[in-house]
């Protein structure tokens, strides 16, 4: 359960998300935005940030994208 009296630092919620998820931190005009992988990824990570710090997921990142798919 997160505790509510003290504010986990976004910088801190975003290391831990980058090092947990197959995903990535974009910044545009200085603000985070999160890249995953696949849309299931991004419901996980936004369960994740919910439970463990009780924030939500566009509290921290300013928007979150799919990956565009690699060309072959």
């Amino acid at each position: 359960m997160p505790n509510i009296h003290k504010a986990a630092d976004p910088d801190q919620i975003i290391q831990s998300v980058v090092e947990r998820f197959p995903c990535r931190v974009l910044w545009s005009e200085g603000r985070p935005c999160l890249e995953y992988q696949q849309e299931e990824d991004v419901a996980v990570i936004t369960e994740y940030v919910q439970t463990t710090y009780g924030v939500q997921l566009l509290e921290v990142f300013f928007t979150a994208v799919e990956s565009l798919p690699e060309e072959t």
